[in-house]
């Protein structure tokens, strides 16, 4: 299986700026849905944000609404979530995710990218 890729994660301050990337591999046919689930150390899997590549609409978490943004580059298959005003609960490893449905259930994603490490610092 091809795998998203992401990248662009990082250490930062509080209040801080990142912008993640996602590569989405040519597997947006039929997995039209992609999205950004993180995890901290010992705490189950969040969903962060969501697309499908047939829609324009987008999703949030609440936890998230108004500091981050998804968005898409249609031509080379791409993603990005902007994150803005990070704070230390922002730490996580951020996952970039392909799935048949846009979901904010991060079991309804199969294909998976090897994650980036965001460290916001306080």
């Amino acid at each position: 299986q091809v795998q998203p890729v992401e990248s662009g994660g990082g250490l930062v301050q509080a209040g801080g700026s990142l912008r993640l990337s996602c590569a989405a591999s040519g597997r947006t046919v039929s997995r039209p849905a992609l999205g950004w689930i993180r995890q901290a150390p010992g705490k189950e899997r969040e969903f962060v944000a969501a697309f499908s590549w047939r829609y324009v609409a987008t999703y949030y978490a609440d936890a998230v609404k108004g500091r981050f943004t998804i968005s898409r580059d249609n031509a080379k298959n791409t993603a990005y979530l902007q994150m803005n005003s990070l704070q230390p609960e922002d730490t996580a490893v951020y996952y970039c995710a392909l799935g048949a449905v846009a979901s904010r259930e991060a079991d309804r994603y199969d294909y998976w990218g090897q994650g980036t490490q965001v460290t916001v610092s306080s």
